[in-house]
Parts: structure tokens; C-alpha cells; sequence
């Protein structure tokens, strides 16, 4: 084993932990050395330098994806390419954050000329705020809407792309709502549901449940356990999940906006992978609430929300 490093010596060298070491060799972008009767991986010096590499790109923030093609390049340029497009988003949110600082500053004033201790003030501040956003309620606004607007166009372009994963979710028999306005899926659904809880299968994060949409009607299913029939159900129905492969995302509720910034992020990075969106009838897109109980809610301070999109190897038919 001359020369060959054994893996909890890489770990421990360049403080990475043993599991993001092998997800790199599972990419492709290390190998490890294998010797007979020894049960480890082991690393040599060519092996070094290349993690050494990988870290460095990666403390730049730059994807895997990327970190693979640059791998994969014979010279320079794609390098080059890749930590140019990094520059330029680098650019970009720096450009934001110098507008974001304006606005803050332009608020700072408004608000020296209000008193912030005081309720009733602060109020007031609030509503002008939501009036501009929304344009629901009708309430005079005296200072620069465009300024607002474009703080709220900041906010969101500063977020940052959602964190996607693939999960594989099995068939599954539930039962569901079908196809209803969201009063009588959130309400006598809902009720019937909570008083059927027993049929519901115990699983982790809860029951296993999900909620899409279909322009202006919503369609909610829990899982239930084995040997639940249609009687059992009734009035509604009993169906067979078909299940499949999605692209996953979390959504804070009540912070991130669902509809932009995770669908979007998550659309964007189907764009961007070896998947594209599984259109067939059954596969759509659909939410999943991953702590359902109040005391987890207090606990986090927030719900959270997965976001699922059905997706399939990009031309799989």
C-alpha cells in the first residue's frame, strides 16, 4: 500500500466527512485504489490532487455538473466558461444588493420622520407596504412606489435557488377528494378526513398526503393502510396511486413563494439535468406537508412544504 492513503486519513487531512467523499467517487469525479484483501478505499497522489481541486471549486460554489464537465474538458476554456458565468452572477447579485441598499436607506428616512416605537406608526408603515405589494387594500401611499415595487422584485431575485432531489415515491393506495374547489377540499374534506384517521397509513412526517391543483379545483389524497375499502371511504374515493419519479423541493410556508421561486427553481434545474417533465395523465405537480403536527410547527417557527415535480430520463417515453 505504498504510496496509498486510507480513506479516514483524506477525511481527517482535508476535514471532509467519509460520506462526501464517496458521493464524489459515486460522480465520477475521483477514484479510489482497491488491494487485495483490504476491505477499504485508498487514495493516491493523483487522487489528492483532484479532491484538492474539486474543494477549491466548490468553495467558489461551483455545481457538481460543472465541476464534472470541467473534469471532463481536454483544455482550459471550459474552466474558463464555467468561473466566467460565476463572475457574472456574482455580478449580478452584487448590482442587487447595492439597489437593496438604496431602498433600505430611502426607507431609513421615511422612517426617521415616523416614530418606530410607536404602534400605531409602525402600523401604518406596514399597510402603506402591503397596499403597494398587494394593491388590495385602499389605503393612500405618499412615499416611492416603484422603490417598493423593485424591493420586492430584489427580495426575490436574492433568494436562492431551491435545493432540488430526486425521490422515487412507490404506488400506493389512498384515498381522495377528487377534483374539488379548495373550500370543500380544506373543509368538509378535510373534516371527513380528521375523522377518519384511523384508515390513514402511519408513516414518517405522518400520513403520506398530497395536494395538487388543476386550474381553479383541488385534488387531495392520504395513503391508508392495507385492507381499507371502498365502503370505507365512501362517499369518496378509493384509488391506486400510481406513484413515479419526481424532482423534489422545500418550501417555506408563508416565505417562499411556490409558484416562482420553487416551482421555478426546480423547473430550471429539470432544464438544466439529464430529466425532463413526465407529462403523462396521472403525473402532475403536487405538494407534501412534511410536519403536519402543531407542536413541530411551534417548534421550527414555520411549516415546511415539499414541492414535487414528475419527471422522467430526458427521452424516456
Amino acid at each position: 500500500m505504498t504510496g496509498l492513503i486510507k480513506i479516514r486519513e483524506v477525511t481527517e487531512r482535508y476535514n471532509i466527512p467519509a460520506r462526501t467523499l464517496r458521493y464524489y467517487e459515486d460522480m465520477g469525479l475521483i477514484e479510489s485504489a482497491r488491494v487485495a484483501d483490504y476491505a477499504y478505499r485508498l487514495y493516491d497522489r493523483q487522487a489528492l490532487k483532484r479532491l484538492e481541486q474539486i474543494l477549491i471549486l466548490r468553495k467558489l460554489n461551483i455545481s457538481i455538473k460543472d465541476i464534472q464537465l470541467i473534469f471532463q474538458a481536454t483544455g482550459s476554456e471550459t474552466v474558463l466558461e464555467v468561473l466566467g458565468r460565476k463572475v457574472e452572477d456574482i455580478n449580478e447579485e452584487v448590482a442587487l444588493l447595492r439597489d437593496l441598499r438604496d431602498i433600505i436607506l430611502e426607507f431609513i428616512e421615511q422612517i426617521r420622520e415616523m416614530d418606530f416605537s410607536s404602534d400605531t406608526d409602525v402600523k401604518l408603515l406596514y399597510k402603506r407596504a402591503a397596499t403597494v405589494e398587494t394593491r388590495i387594500e385602499n389605503i393612500p401611499y405618499e412615499g416611492n412606489a416603484s422603490k417598493v415595487n423593485q424591493l420586492f422584485d430584489i427580495s426575490n431575485k436574492l433568494k436562492k435557488a431551491p435545493e432540488v432531489r430526486i425521490v422515487q415515491i412507490n404506488p400506493f393506495k389512498a384515498f381522495s377528494s377528487g377534483a374539488d374547489t379548495i373550500e370543500n377540499v380544506m373543509g368538509p374534506f378535510q373534516e371527513w378526513q380528521e375523522a377518519h384517521n384511523h384508515l390513514v397509513r402511519k408513516m414518517l412526517y405522518g400520513a403520506p398526503d398530497f395536494l395538487w391543483f388543476e386550474e381553479d379545483k383541488a385534488t387531495w389524497i392520504w395513503a391508508v393502510e392495507d385492507g381499507v375499502t371502498e365502503e370505507d371511504v365512501a362517499p369518496y374515493e378509493l384509488i391506486e396511486f400510481e406513484g413515479g419519479l419526481y424532482a423534489a423541493a422545500m418550501s417555506v410556508d408563508g416565505d417562499d413563494d411556490m409558484g416562482n421561486r420553487v416551482y421555478g427553481g426546480i423547473l430550471k434545474w429539470i432544464e438544466d439535468s439529464g430529466f425532463e417533465l413526465d407529462e403523462r395523465p396521472g403525473h402532475r405537480a403536487m405538494g407534501h406537508m412534511l410536519n403536519p403536527t402543531e407542536e413541530i410547527k411551534k417548534a421550527l417557527g414555520y411549516d415546511q412544504m415539499d414541492l414535487y415535480v414528475p419527471i422522467k430520463i430526458r427521452g424516456d417515453k
